[in-house]
């Protein structure tokens, strides 16, 4: 049961530092993030059989998409926490590193590249937005802050998990 409360806790972790870099590259740079409703969106209408729009924006909304969509963003992060644990295990819980982490948060990229993005009508690696590029070097850079964030959140996690009660390793 520790070893479940630590992965949510890692993933959450690892996702809500890869939401604190958007707030800062929207400020610093003016990109905007993207809209979890969106993602709400395109998983509400997977249910009646349509996986891509042209684009999501131009499909209607549906009730509680935004919401949706944040529980499937950090949902999504726990699962790749889960891979993390899962390939590494208790060592890693235990003495954190980076590679690792870094090498999962690189890995999952492939997820918006190859899904989300075709999904919405941004074409495979944004191919059909203005700055295709710019959007790959986005993503590549956010899910290494992502992977950043599961280090983090792994190694907050191995020096105060005792604390409540969740730590896996002798002290």
């Amino acid at each position: 049961m520790s070893t479940l409360i630590l992965i949510l806790l890692i993933g959450a972790g690892a996702t809500g530092v890869m939401d604190l870099w958007a707030v800062l590259r929207k400020h610093a740079l003016g990109i905007p993030p993207l809209d979890y409703a969106l993602v709400g969106r395109w998983i509400a209408y997977l249910p009646r059989g349509r996986f891509f729009h042209h684009p999501i924006a131009a499909t209607p909304s549906v009730p509680g998409e935004r919401a949706m969509g944040w529980i499937a963003h950090y949902g999504i992060g726990m699962v790749f926490a889960a891979a993390l644990i899962g390939i590494w295990q208790d060592a890693w819980l235990c003495q954190p590193t980076v590679g690792p982490a870094l090498l999962v948060g690189m890995i999952s990229v492939a997820a918006p590249l190859l899904v989300l993005q075709p999904a919405l009508g941004a074409g495979i690696a944004a191919s059909r937005t203005p700055r295709p590029n710019m959007a790959r070097l986005h993503s590549l850079v956010t899910h290494a802050v992502f992977g950043l964030g599961l280090y983090l959140s792994g190694w907050i996690a191995s020096k105060w998990g005792f604390v409540i009660g969740l730590t896996l390793c002798a002290k």
